[in-house]
């Protein structure tokens, strides 16, 4: 019989439960994860109540009210505030979202925030995303041309402008590829959702010279193909975008080289 132990410290425990505004009236319950990697603690759940009268309509608002009125330790990425930006990328009430984007009307009861799943945490609701930028920078989101540079700009016509419609949107939150199973058991092989939609972008753009390189370089078991259309990147990303199709029209690409 196999008896599996998991590490001490990797089970969530309740955590402090801080009182409601004074006078507050119209509260929000809001429990968010805290980690803190240099306690040697357990990672828990801490829970707010946001008095919604003073606060925004959106989870990041409740997030920066807690850090500015109620926690300062609280820690967690943000910037544009307008869905733009993809740095407050987290999980909130099962769903990977952006938090300037989701309204904290959409949660009928208590609010839950996680950070993104299946990605190491830096602290609270920060995960690491060193090894999601690598391999975005694996796929050379650039331009690669042999021919000489033109004298002002690379021309394309509407048609092959319109080829990168629905690819070049992408923000980089990791919302997609943090959705994804077979990148939660496979992503140390399995470039996931993200970038496999970037490479297709740049493998379709009419001004790149390398789309047999770029297609020779995912000619792998792991790189590309572990992507099994479960389609949760299409669904959970935050600009609309479907990086299952993208998926499937390299691998269609795959296949005419060789047919």
């Amino acid at each position: 019989m196999v008896e599996l132990t998991l590490p001490k410290n990797s089970r969530m425990v309740t955590g402090k439960t801080w009182p409601k505004p004074q006078g507050a009236t119209n509260t929000k319950k809001v429990q968010v994860y805290r980690y803190n990697p240099d306690d040697g603690k357990n990672p828990r759940i801490d829970t707010y109540h946001v008095d919604l009268d003073t606060c925004g309509p959106m989870v990041l608002d409740a997030l920066i009210k807690i850090k500015t009125d109620i926690d300062p330790t609280l820690a967690f990425r943000r910037s544009c505030r307008e869905g733009i930006c993809g740095s407050c990328s987290m999980n909130i009430d099962g769903v990977n979202t952006l938090a300037c984007i989701r309204g904290l009307d959409e949660s009928a009861g208590d609010i839950k925030i996680y950070p993104l799943p299946h990605m190491p945490v830096i602290k609270d609701l920060i995960p690491d995303l060193t090894h999601f930028y690598a391999q975005h920078a694996s796929i050379m989101p650039w331009l690669e041309t042999k021919t000489n540079a033109p004298a002002k700009e690379w021309r394309q016509s509407i048609e092959d402008r319109e080829k990168l419609d629905g690819r070049y949107e992408c923000i980089m939150c990791a919302c997609c590829s943090t959705a994804c199973p077979s990148y939660w058991w496979n992503q140390d092989r399995f470039l996931g959702p993200a970038a496999l939609l970037a490479a297709h972008r740049w493998i379709v753009d009419s001004r790149d010279e390398a789309t047999g390189e770029r297609l020779d370089d995912l000619e792998d078991p792991f790189k590309l193909y572990r992507c099994h259309t479960i389609m949760n990147c299409a669904k959970t990303c935050p600009k609309g975008l479907n990086p299952a199709k993208a998926i499937a029209e390299i691998k269609h690409m795959m296949v005419e080289r060789i047919v």
